[in-house]
């Protein structure tokens, strides 16, 4: 359990998001650091009691972590965390389940509009000061949404929030889960994974908003893409490793899909010579698809409730992993 809270020490570590300027408008009470580097970060693991961070922490950091009571993991994501080692230790994790659910299905939506009206070519257009004729090709014209099938695989929070998104644009949503009893949500219907590759063949758009896990390592693999239309798009705003990046390039080099919109990539960041950058229709993002200005306080909303549990004595924490 945490000391006291005028005792318990918080250290928020990330290079951008910047916790360290909005904790002080909760007036919640706790001291706090902020460390913007691996480096600073290191030096002062001992120190906290509460670690809130993502990418920066390294399983090695445990052993001197002497404090360290308490890991609230600010990103939904928590592959990188030794799961048995902090349960060993008696370290509580956990993630940001739900932080991020508006911005990366609006994100994954957002990808899939410029795919489909040329958003990305029209403003390629416009740094050349090309202004492009009225198109006479059916196949090469903008595309409407109504109608046509998304599958979404992975139906958490994001997922449930993008297939409402989907039927705001009039779009049938297929969702792909392993209890296809559950409550389907705004989906059309559930199916199971194992009917994976039947439902590629029949949808529109496909879209990834699962966790990566060795279930959907490589989920979309080369006979994946060989079972989706030559019309349909990919959509990736899980992880880089739920793609088989060189199945995507030859997917696309081949024209098998129509195009892909992803904001992950296998190895991060992507590699200046890798052919993604150069199709015309793949729109590429930063794994910025969680990114908004009201990032740090969802993650604080998460965290300040854990807390406050923590202090009261209560282990039943939202998002609790560990």
């Amino acid at each position: 359990m945490l000391p006291s809270k005028d005792v318990t020490l918080l250290h928020f570590a990330h290079a951008a998001y910047r916790f360290d300027l909005l904790y002080p408008n909760r007036k919640h009470g706790a001291q706090f650091f902020q460390t913007p580097d691996r480096d600073s970060m290191r030096e002062r693991i001992g120190d906290g009691h509460v670690f809130v961070g993502s990418g920066f922490w390294k399983n090695d950091l445990l052993a001197d972590a002497a404090n360290l009571k308490f890991i609230q993991v600010c990103a939904a994501g928590y592959n990188n965390f030794d799961l048995e080692a902090l349960e060993k230790r008696g370290v509580i994790l956990c993630n940001g389940t739900g932080v991020n659910m508006n911005a990366v299905s609006e994100h994954a939506m957002g990808l899939l509009l410029a795919l489909t009206r040329h958003i990305h070519l029209g403003r390629d257009r416009q740094r050349l000061h090309d202004w492009r004729p009225m198109i006479a090709d059916f196949n090469t014209r903008e595309e409407e949404l109504p109608e046509k099938i998304m599958l979404i695989y992975g139906m958490g929070t994001i997922g449930g929030r993008l297939a409402r998104l989907a039927k705001a644009f009039g779009m049938r949503v297929i969702g792909m889960r392993r209890d296809t009893s559950a409550d389907p949500g705004a989906c059309d219907e559930l199916r199971h994974p194992k009917d994976f590759h039947a439902a590629l063949s029949e949808s529109d758009v496909v879209v990834l908003t699962c966790p990566l896990t060795d279930e959907t390592a490589n989920l979309m693999d080369a006979s994946a893409f060989q079972a989706m239309q030559s019309s349909a798009y990919f959509i990736n705003v899980a992880r880089g490793g739920c793609h088989d990046e060189a199945a995507l390039i030859e997917a696309v080099k081949a024209g098998q899909i129509a195009g892909a919109g992803i904001d992950v990539t296998v190895e991060e960041p992507l590699d200046a010579a890798s052919p993604l950058w150069d199709f015309d229709n793949v729109v590429i993002t930063p794994h910025s698809a969680g990114e908004t200005r009201r990032y740090e306080e969802n993650v604080l909303d998460v965290l300040v409730e854990n807390l406050d549990r923590l202090w009261s004595g209560d282990t039943d924490l939202k998002n609790r992993i560990v």
